[in-house]
């Protein structure tokens, strides 16, 4: 009884130092370097913890300059170039979340996504779009990092950025 109580001790503490990824490294093997959020443009927060759940404000494709990805998807730009809006998009929450946190690894879970993709009335793949923030999740978190997701379009986003993804994370 001993012997198999010290084995699953054994199995769980294996299972909790296997778990422990070193995000930042993660980022840098995949060639991502995160910023400093900027700063709300309005009278809003952008995140807001309630218990261990995050809210994440919509963020848009913004760059490490403070520019960001515009046009509309269907007329300005190319399916692959939404996609790689909504993958800037997601190194922008990235920063976000390790500023708000202070490190990835307190993110327990990718929970839910909307992501909105600036289109025309004709364009029907915003989930191909979306899957530029989804992939990448993915990519950083493994498991962790799938979601629910809803994948709509618009037909005008603030400042014509080209998509605006809001998250909720679970976190320690």
């Amino acid at each position: 009884m001993k012997y198999i109580l010290l084995t699953c001790l054994i199995c769980v503490a294996t299972s909790a130092f296997a778990q422990k990824v070193d995000y930042d490294k993660k980022l840098k093997e995949l060639g991502i370097e995160l910023f400093t959020p900027s700063k709300p443009m309005a009278n809003y927060v952008k995140a807001v913890r309630s218990g261990n759940l995050l809210f994440l404000a919509g963020h848009g494709p913004t760059k490490a300059d403070g520019s960001n990805i515009t046009g509309k998807v269907g007329a300005d730009l190319t399916t692959e170039q939404g996609y790689e809006a909504a993958r800037q998009t997601a190194i922008s929450i990235l920063s976000t979340l390790k500023g708000e946190l202070g490190d990835l690894n307190k993110v327990k879970r990718v929970v839910k996504v909307l992501g909105m993709v600036n289109c025309t009335d004709t364009f029907i793949d915003q989930p191909k779009v979306i899957n530029g923030f989804s992939d990448l999740m993915v990519a950083v978190f493994g498991e962790k990092g799938k979601h629910a997701r809803s994948a709509v379009g618009m037909n005008a986003l603030p400042s014509n950025i080209a998509v605006e993804i809001e998250i909720i994370v679970e976190v320690e």
